[in-house]
């Protein structure tokens, strides 16, 4: 009898927090589905092609966001590709070859208390290390290196977590045909474990794209009328690095100048700049999702 009250108690508390659970979902969700709402109904008519192709300006119906949205994505660019392969191999590392000893445990300490460090503090840590001790000044370099940094912890976090999703097993029977280390690292368990280390991926890099604070720290403009060199030449190599050490602007930079103007019609900018913000992250998230599936039909077959 006793038993039987345990189990239906049980049952209870599961429906209980089960109720509980769909009700913080459903807040998230409404919450977000109103601020996309709002967002559009203040924004979506200034989304046209002058909109996008336009610098900004001191007349809200001539302003746009090319700046913006180009030193986004180059930033971005600058951020992944740092990030990436640093934070993936470091998750290897550690996971895979450190030794489990106390240097390694501080280091597993100081990775997960990094990624809750408060933003601003990487920007002040950028501002003296690589504007003022290494020289990169003001530019895209040194933004896309401090967004490297600020999600390098995640990225690490992520990569550790889905490799030791990967059974024991696996790692037995490569060694059982003759694998080295590395040969099973490469042919089993990255591929393997790509969807959670992607996954990682995405959720840095969707704090990256909305960061602010430590871009300003580091000297990133506000207001700006003119594009990065281009990384293409006329000549042998054909590839210059020049745009690396440009000035730039983000576009949520971009949208928190237009908000702070007293005109109701930059206001309406700054919206359309947020639509403009969400949508370049739901493309990026969605090309990540792409990936990561990719990855699991090839290993599927």
């Amino acid at each position: 009898m006793k038993i039987r009250k345990d189990i239906a108690q049980r049952k209870r508390t599961d429906k209980v927090f089960s109720l509980v659970g769909l009700i913080a979902t459903l807040v998230g969700i409404v919450t977000l589905l109103a601020l996309m709402i709002d967002l559009a109904w203040d924004g979506t008519a200034r989304l046209n092609w002058n909109f996008f192709t336009a610098f900004p300006s001191r007349f809200p119906d001539k302003a746009g966001i090319l700046s913006a949205w180009v030193g986004t994505g180059v930033v971005m660019f600058v951020t992944a590709l740092a990030a990436v392969p640093m934070g993936v191999a470091a998750g290897v590392y550690l996971e895979e070859y450190a030794p489990k000893n106390v240097m390694t445990t501080l280091i597993e300490i100081n990775i997960a208390n990094l990624a809750g460090v408060p933003s601003i503090v990487y920007g002040l840590m950028a501002l003296g290390l690589f504007v003022y001790k290494f020289q990169f000044g003001m530019s895209i370099l040194t933004a896309g290196l401090t967004l490297a940094l600020l999600i390098l912890p995640i990225v690490i976090m992520a990569t550790r977590e889905a490799i030791r999703t990967i059974p024991g097993s696996i790692r037995e029977a490569a060694f059982a045909v003759g694998a080295t280390k590395w040969q099973m690292i490469r042919h089993h368990i990255l591929p393997y474990s790509a969807g959670g280390i992607l996954t990682g991926v995405i959720i840095g890099l969707s704090r990256a794209i909305g960061e602010s604070a430590p871009l300003i720290t580091i000297g990133a403009l506000t207001f700006i009328a003119f594009l990065p060199a281009s990384p293409f030449t006329g000549t042998f190599p054909f590839l210059s690095f020049e745009w690396l050490k440009s000035p730039y602007t983000v576009l949520p930079i971009q949208a928190f100048n237009w908000v702070s103007r007293p005109q109701k019609a930059f206001h309406l900018n700054a919206a359309a700049a947020g639509l403009t913000l969400m949508a370049m992250t739901l493309a990026m998230n969605g090309a990540a999702i792409w990936i990561r599936y990719r990855f699991r039909k090839r290993i599927k077959w």
